[in-house]
């Protein structure tokens, strides 16, 4: 179910958040960093608020409707669905964790995911 502008902002808020108070954490700690140790800390933070943002938006968008029964490219036949599996893409964004419908064809005994 896609989340209203709403929800998916204040999802993507609470974890940059969260991010920004680690940040904040690491600075209290580091007393006199160099310009290379803010650097880093920031860059990795940088890092995972876009990889936490390009998640949220990407899992927003859904998945290919599971009613369409794609036919096997091999055979013909039509594909059986078998639910949702979990994905990981490695994007420009960085790391992305997908959920896609994965289809079996019984007949070649070979397995698809459609395009989404």
């Amino acid at each position: 179910m896609k989340l209203s502008r709403a929800e998916l902002k204040a999802k993507v808020m609470a974890e940059l958040e969260i991010k920004v108070d680690e940040l904040l954490e690491w600075n209290d700690q580091n007393q006199k960093p160099t310009l290379t140790q803010i650097e880093d800390a920031v860059l990795k933070m940088r890092k995972q608020v876009g990889e936490g943002a390009a998640n949220a938006l990407v899992a927003n968008q859904g998945s290919t409707n599971a009613s369409e029964r794609p036919t096997c490219p091999t055979c013909g036949q039509g594909m059986l669905n078998k639910g949702y599996r979990a994905n990981q893409i490695e994007s420009r964004a960085g790391s992305l964790q997908t959920q896609r419908i994965y289809y079996y064809c019984p007949a070649c005994q070979t397995g698809t995911f459609p395009p989404g």
